[in-house]
């Protein structure tokens, strides 16, 4: 595995984020944003990065109130700024492409990023979330207590050190599926799959729904949730598509 340089970003609401760059060649780089309470310092994540980095370079990133990172989890609203942030990054070191590779929470961050602020070549979500407040399955229940609860919080912080902010959103920021329409042109894969305890397809489906072209859709047989879920061949394809888009 590759040992990634270390390094800070600053958002443009001066949060400070933890980041790692892994160079690559070719023009390309890929931005990777985690699911919540994971860190880009995870085995899962560096796992993900490498196959990436066999593509292009990569800049994986640490959200607010994760890891690192400094701040609070806002659980998908402000975390749009760390993403900006890294896509600026990726610019600064010359990549003349980028595209954004996001999981679950990271794959609703990276479609609302490319959806409000664009300036990518392409995105991916993986196991995203296409509307808030899902609580049709145990796990998302379990999610919501963590985020709602102080209880939640308390227990996600001491067995995770994610810190999220206490006071919810206000207002609620646009969903993922209202924002997904405003990718275009840039090129929008969604990735899910069909054995997710998290999220079931109808997720991924209103996402397609909602977006323009051009658009993909992989319905993965088997596959269960983001990060911990996702095997090298998945991760080799989605690499391959995205080194592909131009």
């Amino acid at each position: 595995m590759r040992t990634p340089e270390p390094f800070t970003l600053f958002t443009s609401d001066a949060v400070r984020i933890d980041a790692g760059h892994f160079p690559g060649e070719g023009g390309l780089c890929f931005v990777l944003a985690h699911g919540f309470t994971c860190s880009w310092r995870q085995p899962a994540l560096r796992r993900i990065a490498n196959v990436l980095n066999r593509r292009g370079g990569v800049i994986a990133l640490d959200f607010r109130g994760h890891g690192r990172s400094a701040g609070l989890s806002t659980v998908g609203d402000r975390e749009v700024l760390d993403i900006e942030a890294a896509v600026a990054a990726a610019r600064r070191r010359g990549y003349e492409r980028v595209v954004v590779a996001g999981f679950s929470m990271g794959g609703a961050v990276a479609v609302r990023h490319a959806g409000l602020h664009g300036g990518i070549d392409a995105v991916v979500a993986v196991s995203a979330p296409a509307r808030w407040y899902y609580r049709g399955t145990v796990p998302m229940r379990r999610v919501h207590w963590a985020i709602e609860r102080r209880s939640g919080r308390l227990a996600v912080r001491l067995a995770r050190g994610t810190r999220v902010a206490r006071n919810g959103w206000k207002p609620v920021p646009e969903a993922p599926h209202e924002v997904a329409g405003r990718i275009a042109p840039a090129p929008f894969l969604i990735v899910h799959g069909d054995a997710d305890p998290f999220l079931p397809l109808e997720h991924a489906q209103q996402l397609y729904d909602a977006a323009q072209e051009p658009r993909e859709l992989w319905i993965e047989p088997s596959f269960g949730h983001a990060e911990v879920a996702v095997t090298r061949d998945l991760i080799e394809r989605i690499a391959d598509w995205g080194a592909a888009q131009r």
